[in-house]
């Protein structure tokens, strides 16, 4: 038996989202094989929440629980931390130093990745498409009609470093810049204008299973509000999610090719999954997710399922690859 650490929770708008994901992650792992115990950490407090709802507080020495004189120590960390501090790096880099491998990239990659300026200069190095943009400081003297000019409207501006959709707005016209720019500086210090690519959306899951990379079916994302924004992504009937999607062989290959393609260019790990918008014009790059939503009705495990692999041979394969420390 190895005892696994789900650690969920985090300092974003994402928090409960992520509670509920490592539900269903201790929820699908196998108990013959798995000790399991929920761990939520968060500037307001690092405690587990054990199988009766008791809530013990983590030793944060050595990432550690004692429950009635036994201490626990964990072999392996599943993170389910979405945003802060569990996709951005903090995490990863406490882990290392702890010595207790996890099941997502490293804090590199997670930096990278979760900022979404720095994540799409890299990735449009490799000559992927990506959409044009600005980079706004908060403080910063900027010119609203110049960016209006160079990006066109409709825009989105979004903070640079979030997750969902949080602090995002589509900007239809220049009286809404303003209060576009505010929004999105609650979420950050740094705000993103972006220029709109019309097309399709995609979003694309990959693993790596020892050398072997698993490329999971394409999902298009059909949300029924003006773009695939929060209330999107977690109210029912706001969003159609189609797994498999009906799309060209050719738009396939080029979508999972590139997937895999900048999982290892960018050194991830474990599973992740990578939306695109595609028009005419070609693939255009949006983000990379590195801790991407684990409810039994995201995009991963539907990808999983529609591949024939369970949520429970889906997780297992992420931990026994931790532990071996395979990327």
């Amino acid at each position: 038996m190895k005892n696994v650490a789900i650690v969920c929770g985090g300092d974003s708008g994402e928090f409960e989202i992520s509670v509920k994901s490592a539900g269903v992650v201790k929820k699908n792992l196998d108990p013959e094989k798995y000790n399991a115990t929920i761990m939520v950490v968060s500037k307001k407090g690092w405690y587990a929440i054990l199988d009766d709802g008791t809530k013990v507080d983590i030793d944060k020495n050595d990432f550690s629980i004692t429950v009635n004189g036994r201490k626990t120590v964990f072999d392996v960390a599943f993170n389910a931390v979405h945003g802060e501090p569990g996709e951005n790096g903090p995490l990863s880099g406490y882990l290392e130093l702890m010595g207790i491998p996890c099941t997502s990239s490293d804090l590199t990659t997670c930096a990278l990745t979760f900022h979404k300026d720095f994540c799409k200069r890299v990735v449009q190095s490799y000559d992927v498409k990506v959409s044009p943009s600005v980079l706004i400081n908060k403080g910063d003297d900027y010119d609203r009609k110049a960016i209006i000019e160079e990006l066109g409207l409709p825009l989105f501006v979004k903070p640079t470093r979030n997750g969902s959709s949080v602090g995002v707005t589509k900007v239809h016209d220049e009286e809404e810049f303003e209060p576009a720019i505010k929004t999105a500086f609650v979420a950050g210090s740094q705000v993103m204008c972006e220029k709109f690519v019309p097309g399709r959306e995609f979003a694309c899951g990959a693993m790596k299973v020892g050398k072997r990379m698993m490329v999971f079916p394409l999902t298009e994302i059909v949300s029924k509000n003006e773009f695939f924004d929060y209330e999107a992504k977690y109210t029912a009937g706001k969003c159609d999610e189609i797994t498999p999607a009906e799309v060209d062989e050719a738009v396939e290959i080029e979508i999972k090719a590139t997937t895999a393609f900048l999982y290892e260019k960018l050194e991830c790990k474990g599973f992740v999954r990578i939306d695109y918008i595609v028009n005419e014009q070609g693939i255009f790059f949006i983000e990379a997710n590195i801790v991407p939503g684990m409810s039994e009705a995201s995009i991963i495990p539907a990808q999983a399922k529609c591949f024939g692999m369970t949520l429970e041979k889906l997780f297992g394969l992420a931990i026994e690859n931790a532990m071996k420390g395979e990327r």
